[in-house]
């Protein structure tokens, strides 16, 4: 068996299921386990991705609305590394290299005829289901229904701590930071999981547009700040989209210094089993009198703010760019 994994979520799954001695290859994005580090990389992406939020967000509607994928699949990569496995996704185009990147780079003449597995993740109980297809196709469907068990439990765990605490805040999650996103996908169930009120994005459903009025309206208790992307440096610099608005000393969660940013990276954008850090990194956050900081500074931190507009101006450029 051979695997190239083309997504980091998927490349984690294949080593919880105690497969990475078999993996080939792998996206530009994979970067856990760190074994993985050194097999060859089969993309790219097709758009500058060290603009600005803004500037992210307008290449990639270009490419989108071209019908032109965002990545670039190496096909004479993929032809000599022979895979019997490519591991991809129908679930974004944005987020990932899609099944159609992987399609058009392997067109007719690819030689291994490998099985191409493609994941889906809406939800919690699709990430539990694409392990399932996952460990199906590679033919370890034993250890796979044992891996989700495991995953499952140790969220429960984190859960029923969370419940143990009388407070249940009201917690607007933002993906994406000019144009203003929420969170979609499984995150409003890792918000309800830590014993929080979403009040921006469905379950199961991509992540929606919203405004600033909005935000304003809702005037929320927490702001979780998780780019899809970005680490913690990177959402950092890109702030002042946030910052440097009027209003933002207005919100409620400024006020009370209850602004957080989120390796989305890492953890909140991949649905894989780091959900279980996810919903670990929230927990800390919102309930700390009951859940031990052990990922503060590495997986997430909170942003010190006065009510002075020019203090967040600090952080980042003018938001009149």
């Amino acid at each position: 068996m051979r695997i190239v994994s083309l997504i980091a979520s998927a490349t984690e799954m294949v080593h919880a299921l105690g497969l990475t001695r078999f993996q080939v290859g792998r996206s530009h994005e994979c970067d856990s386990p760190e074994e993985v580090l050194s097999l060859p990389v089969c993309t790219s992406p097709a758009i500058a991705v060290d603009g600005s939020s803004a500037e992210i967000d307008r290449l990639v509607r270009q490419k989108i609305d071209t019908a032109i994928s965002v990545y670039e699949v190496y096909a004479d990569v993929l032809e000599r590394l022979a895979p019997t496995h490519i591991v991809t996704q129908i679930h974004c185009r944005v987020c990932a290299v899609s099944q159609e990147d992987v399609e058009r780079a392997l067109a007719d003449s690819f030689s291994s005829r490998p099985t191409l597995v493609s994941l889906n993740p809406n939800s919690l109980s699709d990430i539990w289901s694409d392990f399932r297809h996952l460990a199906a196709a590679c033919d370890v469907r034993q250890t796979g229904d044992e891996v989700i068990t495991e995953l499952q439990a140790r969220m429960r765990r984190i859960s029923d701590a969370c419940r143990s605490s009388r407070r249940r805040p009201t917690v607007a999650c933002i993906e994406w930071l000019e144009p203003l996103m929420a969170s979609g996908n499984w995150v409003p169930e890792l918000i309800e999981m830590a014993n929080a009120e979403n009040l921006f994005g469905e379950a199961g459903l991509h992540s929606p547009g919203m405004t600033w009025e909005q935000l304003i309206a809702a005037d929320p208790e927490v702001l979780l700040i998780t780019p899809c992307g970005f680490d913690l440096t990177r959402t950092m610099q890109e702030m002042y989209w946030l910052t440097n608005r009027p209003d933002w000393p207005r919100l409620r969660a400024v006020r009370n210094g209850d602004v957080f940013l989120i390796d989305g990276n890492r953890y909140m954008n991949r649905p894989g089993p780091s959900v279980v850090e996810s919903l670990r990194i929230m927990a800390e956050i919102l309930h700390p009198d009951s859940m031990q900081a052990t990922f503060e500074g590495s997986g997430w931190t909170r942003i010190e703010q006065t009510s002075q507009p020019a203090t967040a101006a600090l952080i980042g450029e003018p938001f009149s760019r």
